[in-house]
């Protein structure tokens, strides 16, 4: 077992998510930071802020740039974030005399925040395109099973007969609720959150809103009058989301692992897991899974929460608390719509099953 189950080399492929885990790999969000400088040089230069030709040498050094990680770990560990010593780096490869014209008006806030959006639009696309297969698996059951019935539960009691298209239907709409939320979300998340030292924009005076909007448009994030540096509730809300995501997807996994029971034998699921002890025996590895991440989730969710109290116009304790939390519930969210598609695909009714 490693420190986090999602990158380790065997449990990764049951807990984690590697189309989901490689936006917050190094490589990505060092190319994120990147195309924050470049873009900010090129809407600076636009605006009249800086000169064209240090844009230009700006640009062409963060394309080919490849830092020294070992100074840069190294300078993690002395300033707490890897902004500074990233850009003294770009700065000596850039050299005179346009290496002072690089992060001009910017903060190392500006670099981490810009580039985990940037990253973030592309997770949420995915897991947007997951829910909207997953929500038509579940149609496709609930035509197939339209004529099907199980006994209704409450309680964990046998209530009434229901038909399987009703027990789908609680599986189905919440997804369907999520996306809608999402779209919410979305403007509210992708917005610049660049705002300078202390966040006002001050260093740019006048041309600080035709460098925001056009950096804004260069890195396809909604515009901003303000940065909000201390503001966290968007994240927080984005947390809170994908802790939805993966509750819902828990309970269908909840669903399923009674359904499934021998004693119960309203569902069967093609392909379960073995046992070392007893070869007969199939596991509902991924219905137990998805309870488990749901939970997982939902922990990690309480923890983002606690960032909204951001002391001041900038808080590095708060600020370190996401970065520790808020990969890994995207990750394990990404498991769970993952884990939930190859159970769906995996269900059966057994030969048995009451037709209505």
């Amino acid at each position: 077992m490693s420190v986090c189950a999602a990158d380790h080399p065997i449990l990764g492929a049951l807990l984690g998510d590697p189309e989901l885990s490689r936006y917050f790999a190094l490589e990505a969000e060092l190319e994120a930071m990147l195309r924050f400088e470049h873009a900010l040089a090129e809407a600076e230069a636009a605006s009249g802020v800086i000169p064209c030709e240090a844009s230009q040498a700006i640009a062409s050094t963060c394309d080919r740039f490849r830092p020294d990680l070992d100074a840069l770990r190294e300078g993690a560990l002395r300033d707490g974030v890897v902004v500074p010593e990233l850009v003294r780096q770009l700065r000596a490869a850039i050299g005179e005399p346009y290496a002072r014209y690089l992060h001009f008006g910017a903060t190392s806030q500006d670099v981490i925040d810009t580039g985990l959006l940037v990253r973030l639009q592309r997770v949420l696309a995915i897991l947007d395109q997951r829910l909207d297969d997953l929500i038509g698996s579940l149609l496709r059951l609930e035509a197939a099973w339209s004529r099907y019935r199980l006994w209704g539960r409450t309680r964990m009691r046998r209530a009434r007969p229901i038909g399987w298209p009703h027990k789908l239907a609680s599986w189905r709409a919440p997804l369907e609720r999520h996306r809608t939320r999402l779209e919410e979300l979305r403007p509210r998340l992708l917005r610049l959150p660049w705002g300078g030292a202390v966040g006002d924009r001050a260093e740019l005076g006048d041309r600080a809103d035709p460098v925001a909007d056009r950096l804004a448009d260069a890195l396809g994030l909604g515009r901003s009058a303000r940065a909000g540096h201390s503001e966290r509730d968007a994240l927080a809300e984005l947390a809170t989301w994908l802790a939805l995501v993966a509750g819902s997807l828990g309970k269908l996994g909840a669903d399923v692992a009674i359904l499934a029971q021998d004693e119960v034998g309203e569902l069967v699921i093609e392909g379960g897991g073995g046992s070392s002890a007893m070869p007969g025996k199939v596991n509902p590895i991924a219905a137990e899974i998805l309870v488990a991440l749901a939970r997982y989730a939902t922990t990690l969710a309480s923890g983002v929460q606690h960032a909204l109290v951001h002391e001041n116009e900038r808080s590095g304790r708060a600020w370190t608390l996401e970065w520790l939390l808020v990969p890994q519930l995207c990750v394990a969210t990404g498991a769970s719509t993952r884990l939930a598609a190859r159970l769906l695909a995996s269900l059966r009714l057994p030969p048995a099953a009451e037709k209505g």
